[in-house]
């Protein structure tokens, strides 16, 4: 694929965590591109908005993290660009005061998900020059101490997308896996906003200040952009993630 002229015109996408957020920015930015989307949330409400909003993108109401959600979602539509997206909203609160469940919760549905659609991407198999593109985080970088297992999990995502490249390289399957690092919370989304008033309140600052101690970031529309130009053309730098910052779009270890 290549970004010239439209080219994700006819393409299948499948975008996971579809309703809002950053999943929601990479359902306008493909289908404005000319991509046949599906796009797939576990809330019927918010992709009813969606529908509304972008005229012939096709919806799905799922729960991604569900066993039999990657053949569902493969059966509607065999992507050419999987965005696997969204999950749990993590705990906001220091490791001594969460139960097993809430520390877990990102394993069970952030890790889950991506491991079954990756799975069965390679089980099929796709065919050959799909991409499938995992977002992840930066706390899967640098820790998030009163977010649960969320960094772990997060973490989880990038060995899934580089054991899956090596498995697809292994089996000659061309189908090529990244994960993709927003490098900095996203206000502008649910999940940013509630990471920001998390940790203006353990640090005892107001949420404008913690803002703006962290500095310049990415946003949603730099997150979906970056999507785009993987699945449009391999990045030039080699592997399997990518960090996307204020500074730009970046190959990882």
């Amino acid at each position: 694929m290549s970004s010239e002229n439209g080219v994700l015109r006819g393409k299948r996408v499948v975008v996971l965590g579809a309703s809002r957020g950053v999943g929601r920015e990479i359902v306008l930015h493909a289908s404005a591109e000319g991509a046949q989307v599906l796009a797939v949330a576990r809330q019927a409400h918010g992709l009813a908005d969606l529908e509304k909003e972008m005229r012939g993108v096709d919806t799905l109401a799922l729960d991604a993290a569900s066993e039999a959600a990657p053949l569902k979602v493969f059966r509607r539509a065999r992507p050419d660009l999987l965005v696997i997206c969204g999950g749990a909203t993590p705990p906001t609160r220091p490791m001594s005061e969460l139960s097993w469940a809430e520390f877990g919760i990102n394993w069970e549905v952030d890790a889950k998900m991506a491991f079954l659609f990756c799975r069965e991407a390679l089980r099929l198999p796709l065919a050959p020059g799909s991409v499938v593109v995992i977002i992840s985080s930066g706390a899967g970088l640098g820790g998030s101490p009163i977010s649960g297992g969320y960094a772990g999990a997060k973490r989880m995502q990038m060995f899934i997308a580089k054991y899956c490249q090596a498995e697809s390289d292994r089996r000659e399957l061309g189908i090529r896996f990244a994960a993709l690092v927003p490098s900095r919370v996203m206000p502008e989304t649910d999940l940013g906003q509630a990471a920001v008033n998390g940790y203006a309140k353990y640090l005892g600052v107001p949420a404008e200040k913690f803002l703006e101690n962290m500095g310049p970031r990415q946003s949603p529309t730099d997150v979906a952009k970056a999507v785009l130009d993987i699945a449009m053309k391999p990045p030039a730098e080699p592997g399997s993630i990518f960090t996307i910052s204020a500074d730009g779009f970046a190959a990882a270890s």
